[in-house]
């Protein structure tokens, strides 16, 4: 509000919203760039206020970036709050938890993937209560869930809960077009099919192979430089792993490994570029292999997690360090990435002829997605059940058959 009385100056009031744009314009910029490419200049001039006003509204980025984080968690613990108070169908609370969180996810797509991927940047108090927070919503899920399938161990509604979470949230990965309304329908399908899955007991033939890959000196410098990297990447973050520590864990100088390599995002770019051209070719030879599109499906999934088990690191460097790519570099991989998941959405139309190819794509994002979580989904380590499990939910969320063909 601005005084208009003769000759004096306006006075410009704060404005009662202030710290709700701040909270929304952290949010977004932390949401579309990652914490550490983000400064408290940019949010200042995101609100349109001074750094030095935004200072007196918070210390630092950092408590920004966490009252992001939490904040956008404390939403989905608000959202499903009602479950506390129901004692209705479960069925019905079921379907009313996943309709709430897709819809919350769906309103806070451009930032959701804040605390699917940057979370990681919590001090260890903060992540504490993020886990605490997704914990409450997981068991709320639980509770109708073991009630309409009693014979699920504790373990397997866990990993079906967050599952379905990961499916949900699969949408803040990319940004393929599709009208609102049929996301919504889509995840919510997805969702239920999941969470009706049935579960493998035992190792399926042919699963995927579980060996970590280990790389050493003995594979060449280039090899050798590409695994220790994206090791450092995965357990340090890239912002936190210098050219040094690169060095220092093949056993070489600094100088050595910057006569090879100019910096270590052209080390991160070719990362990107290994593993979405092994996508790509895994992809072509499936397709020359087999003319059955749910044949071909199987050797796809099958190949996709053998690669995942094989480096697990890699998959996850591949979807949190993306902002940290070189942008010439970053225009290839989509278009490769693109040609892939387009490939992939074509099979899954032909084997079901009901869902359109928008809609495949974001049922392939999602299968790509529980692999990526896998060491979220499961708390041990990945024996063969639980690689069947993953595989055994990937098949779902692409054919929608929660329940297996006799």
């Amino acid at each position: 509000m601005e005084s208009v009385s003769d000759g004096e100056p306006a006075v410009r009031r704060r404005p009662k919203d202030r710290k709700a744009q701040i909270a929304r314009a952290s949010t977004d910029a932390f949401g579309s760039q990652g914490y550490h490419a983000v400064s408290m200049e940019d949010i200042a001039a995101r609100v349109g206020i001074t750094p030095a006003a935004l200072y007196r509204h918070s210390p630092s980025k950092y408590d920004l970036f966490r009252d992001a984080v939490l904040g956008l968690s404390q939403m989905l613990v608000d959202t499903t709050a009602f479950a506390d108070e129901t004692d209705g169908d479960p069925a019905m609370t079921l379907q009313a938890l996943t309709s709430a969180l897709v819809d919350a996810t769906i309103a806070n797509r451009a930032a959701g993937g804040l605390y699917r991927w940057e979370a990681r940047y919590l001090k260890e108090a903060d992540r504490a209560v993020l886990v605490h927070q997704l914990k409450v919503v997981n068991e709320r899920m639980h509770r109708p869930l073991l009630t309409l399938r009693p014979r699920l161990k504790p373990s397997q509604a866990w990993t079906l809960s967050a599952a379905a979470l990961t499916i949900i949230g699969s949408i803040t990965d990319h940004s393929n077009p599709l009208a609102a309304g049929d996301i919504r329908t889509l995840l919510c399908t997805m969702t239920a099919d999941v969470l009706a899955a049935e579960l493998p007991s035992a190792r399926r033939g042919g699963a995927p192979r579980l060996t970590p890959l280990v790389v050493g000196a003995e594979a060449g410098m280039y090899e050798h430089v590409l695994f220790e990297s994206v090791r450092l990447f995965y357990e340090n973050g890239y912002r936190n792993t210098s050219m040094e520590d690169i060095a220092s864990a093949i056993g070489i100088q600094a100088s050595g490994l910057y006569r090879s390599f100019p910096g270590k995002a052209d080390i991160l770019a070719l990362a990107y570029r290994r593993a979405a051209d092994r996508h790509s070719s895994d992809t072509a030879d499936a397709l020359s292999r087999n003319s059955d599109p749910e044949a071909t499906l199987d050797d796809l999934v099958d190949e996709y997690l053998g690669r995942v088990m094989e480096w697990p690191d890699l998959p996850y460097v591949y979807y949190t360090e993306r902002q940290n790519v070189p942008e010439p570099d970053l225009r290839v991989l989509e278009t490769i990435e693109h040609s892939t998941m387009d490939a992939w959405a074509r099979l899954v139309t032909a084997a079901r002829p009901e869902m359109k190819i928008g809609a495949a794509r974001y049922a392939v994002g999602a299968a790509f997605a529980l692999t990526v979580d896998f060491r979220r989904l499961f708390a041990r380590e990945s024996g063969p059940e639980s690689v069947a499990t993953i595989r055994r939910l990937m098949e779902v969320t692409l054919l929608g058959r929660p329940v297996r063909r006799r």
